[in-house]
């Protein structure tokens, strides 16, 4: 299987983080969203989010 890729647009480093989020406007809350993220853009899709209000947190490793 090939390497998963950073969520950050543009970006092609390979995820090694977990950016786990969700709206609760519109999700239950049990309803988890995941972008994956290097360590180059983790605090920026952490900020992103969390700046609209959106539960976020972040989870070392990417799904297998």
């Amino acid at each position: 299987m090939s390497e998963l890729e950073c969520s950050r647009a543009g970006c092609r480093n390979t995820a090694t983080m977990q950016v786990v989020w969700r709206n609760p406007r519109i999700h239950a809350a049990d309803r988890e969203k995941i972008w994956l993220a290097c360590a180059d853009h983790v605090g920026f899709l952490r900020d992103y989010l969390a700046a609209r209000d959106f539960p976020v947190t972040v989870r070392d490793g990417v799904p297998s």
